[in-house]
Formats: C-alpha cells, sequence, structure tokens
C-alpha cells in the first residue's frame, strides 16, 4: 500500500494547509498497516516573501518520505501563483512518473492542487481523495476582478467540474462550501472535516493578559490579502480609538501595500505591522494580546467560508473580535463565547463590537476539546484509509464507507 499525498504547502511553511497536513501525515502515519508507506510532494517554503526557511528537499520519516519542489517566489498575484505552481507541479510529475500508488490525496484551495491529483489519478487509474479549503471559482470571480479574471472564470469551471468528478471522495473543509456542492456535483461522496486547535495551543497558560497595563492591544496574525481586506478596516478602527487601543498586525500578503497605504492616508500612529513568526513567537504575541482580531472582506464568496484562524484565537480564551459575515459568523456565535462579530468593512460596528467584549480569559475547554486538531484529523485519516480499501484498525476491505 503506497499513498500520495498532494500539499502545496507544507511544514515549516506558515499557511493554514501546512498544518492541515501535517496533522493528517501524522495520523496516517500511525494508522497504516506494516509495510504501507505515504510520499508527501510540497513546495518549498514559499507562503510569504519574508518568511524563506532553508529545508531539506527530501526527508524519511518512518514509513512517510517528503519531498519539497524548488519554486519560484510570488508576490501573491495571479500571474506570479500561476508561475510558482506550474514549477511545482512539473516537479511532482517528474517524481511520480513511473511509480505506482493505491491512493492520492490532494488537498487544495487555489483549486491547481486538486486538479494536478485529478489528472495523475485518471492518467493512472487510482482512486481519488480530496480536501477542499477553499471554492476557487467564487474566490477569483470576488477578489481579482477585472477582464483577465472574467476570462479566466469558464475555464476555471470546467477544471472544477473534472477536479470534483475525478474524486471517488472528498471533504470540504467549511459546511458553509456545502450549498455549492451540493447543487453541482449531488453525485459526489461528501465528509465534513473541519480546520481545529492544534496540540501546541493546548495546555499553554494564556493569563498573561495585558488588559490593566496601558492602552489595550488588538493582535491581527496572518495573512493580509484581498480576502481579509485590513485596508478596508483597521484605520477606521484605529483612528477611532487612538487613545485607548494600540493594533499589531502580525504577517504578509498580496494586500499589504494596501494597507501601509490606507494607514498613511489615515494618518493613525497606533498600528504596528510586523513580519509573519514561527509557531512559538506566535503563542507568546498572543499571550501579550488583549484581543484577538479576524476579519474578512465583505465580499459573498466569503460568506461561505471558516477561517482556520478561528480555531486558534478561540482557544486562548483571549477575546475575540470577528469581521465575518455568513457560516462564520454564525459558527463563531455558536461557538464561541466573549467573542463578538460584526459586518465587515464596517469600522462604526467593529467599534462597538470591541468595546462589548469583557476583557479577561473566558474558559472555551469544552471548544477545544470538540475541536482538537489530533481528534479531528484521525477522523479524516480514517476516511482517507477507507477510500484506499483499508479499515480504521488496518485490516484491508473491499467497502468504502458511504453518507456524511
Amino acid at each position: 500500500m503506497r499513498i500520495l499525498v498532494l500539499s502545496f504547502y507544507f511544514p515549516p511553511d506558515l499557511a493554514a494547509g501546512s498544518f492541515r497536513t501535517s496533522a493528517l501525515v501524522d495520523q496516517l502515519q500511525s494508522m497504516l498497516p506494516k509495510g504501507a508507506t505515504v510520499d508527501v510532494i510540497a513546495a518549498c517554503p514559499n507562503r510569504y516573501k519574508s518568511f524563506r526557511r532553508e529545508v531539506r528537499l527530501t526527508e524519511q520519516l518512518g514509513n512517510v518520505s517528503v519531498k519539497r519542489i524548488p519554486v519560484p517566489v510570488h508576490q501573491s498575484g495571479l500571474i506570479d501563483q500561476s508561475r510558482t505552481f506550474l514549477a511545482y507541479a512539473r516537479g511532482v510529475r517528474d517524481h511520480v512518473r513511473g511509480v505506482h500508488y493505491d491512493l492520492i490525496y490532494a488537498t487544495s484551495s487555489r483549486l491547481m492542487t486538486a486538479f494536478l491529483g485529478a489528472n495523475l489519478s485518471r492518467r493512472g487509474a487510482v482512486p481519488l481523495y480530496l480536501d477542499i479549503r477553499d471554492i476557487f471559482v467564487d474566490t477569483v470571480k470576488d477578489v481579482f476582478r477585472g477582464r483577465h479574471a472574467a476570462a479566466l472564470l469558464p475555464a476555471l469551471s470546467l477544471i472544477e467540474r473534472y477536479t470534483i468528478r475525478s474524486a471517488k471522495r472528498m471533504n470540504i473543509v467549511s459546511p458553509g462550501f456545502e450549498a455549492y456542492f451540493r447543487s453541482r456535483y449531488p453525485e459526489a461522496q461528501l465528509d465534513f472535516f473541519t480546520n481545529g486547535v492544534d496540540d501546541e495551543f493546548v495546555d499553554v497558560d494564556w493569563g498573561n493578559t495585558r488588559a490593566s497595563a496601558g492602552r489595550i492591544r488588538v493582535l491581527y496574525a496572518g495573512n493580509i490579502g484581498q480576502g481579509q481586506g485590513l485596508h478596508a478596516i483597521v484605520p477606521g478602527l484605529a483612528a477611532a480609538t487612538a487613545d485607548t487601543h494600540e493594533y499589531i498586525v502580525v504577517g504578509d500578503g498580496g494586500a499589504r501595500h494596501l494597507l501601509e497605504d490606507a494607514l498613511l492616508q489615515s494618518g493613525s500612529a497606533n498600528v504596528r505591522i510586523e513580519p509573519p513568526v514561527g509557531r512559538e513567537p506566535l503563542i507568546e504575541l498572543y499571550r501579550n494580546a488583549d484581543v484577538l482580531f479576524l476579519h474578512l472582506n465583505d465580499l459573498a464568496a466569503f460568506e461561505k467560508v471558516l477561517p482556520s484562524k478561528a480555531f486558534e484565537y478561540a482557544a486562548t480564551g483571549k477575546p475575540v473580535l470577528a469581521g465575518v459575515a455568513g457560516y462564520a459568523k454564525s459558527f463563531i456565535e455558536r461557538e464561541v463565547p466573549n467573542a463578538c462579530v460584526f459586518a465587515p468593512c464596517d469600522a462604526t460596528a467593529g467599534i462597538h463590537a470591541l468595546r462589548s467584549l469583557s476583557l479577561g480569559l473566558t474558559d472555551r475547554s469544552k471548544f477545544v476539546e470538540k475541536y482538537r486538531r489530533t481528534k479531528i484529523m484521525r477522523s479524516l485519516a480514517s476516511s482517507v484509509l477507507q477510500t484506499a480499501g483499508i479499515d480504521a484498525s488496518g485490516t484491508t476491505t473491499a467497502r468504502v464507507a458511504n453518507g456524511r
């Protein structure tokens, strides 16, 4: 039994897909029958130009081999991201040439990794399990507006149809995606395994709150892209609370310059932008924050998503300020106590929500237990193995589990 795992991002890269795939591989490694192996093929760290790490191109970790493909640096635009992905795809094809796999697993937010998995699956008549973390057609339509994006949509829709219909089974990370996929692909066998709380955020003493020491510290940590729309909200929040709050934005991305320009125009002096960091320094930043801030742009595509950052923030017990709509809004309001949700890009509503939060820690132990990443990924790994004809005990079986 040999399983191919395709994930564009993999540790030490900083991305939701990186952490998710690493957790899944850990579970597969412990659940596979004797003699079975997993080949992970990822790109070398490339999420942010400002966060580059030297890595070994090949690693052997027990029954798991990791191959990293060198790719060019990108600036998060469609053209340079496409160039980067093509380098990855060529490297994958070279690496798998002549190798037989019993299952292909592909995790994808921008569709193309899933498409690559579908192509390899069809060419080799190998079962395919897809992990879909975004609806790329929706994102392109709403985020990358203009003639070039519009011209791409028919082709992307065809690629999506080819990809989804190639899968024997697929998981969708946000239940908010269900209506989209049910309406277009009613024959698809769907799982619903969300992101979750990584072990690094469990059993941490989050009590080092700063609420009583000077201005209230609001922290945003994550991607700074068009999808997050920070340039449309942070300057307004900062200007209205200049005497009482300070804002720290930790990350990078294609819209960082828009945020910097907007802050320059607003004259907000209580905002600091810092480069992305690894997990250990990030935990310390969380410990020293009073409020954790989450925001998605005011676009229809983002009403279906469930940001992975919501799980990370909730695990700390710190107050959460969330400018989100749709499924993310209902999830946070239902699952995360002491979180205030407001309409995206609405600074007036954001200020009201910010001032409604209770500073200090909230017991969210039930949330952490419910959404432990290890538990969720073990269930995902079990479904992946069933698709390959192996039950969770490691016994080969001819039946694949059906249903939700």
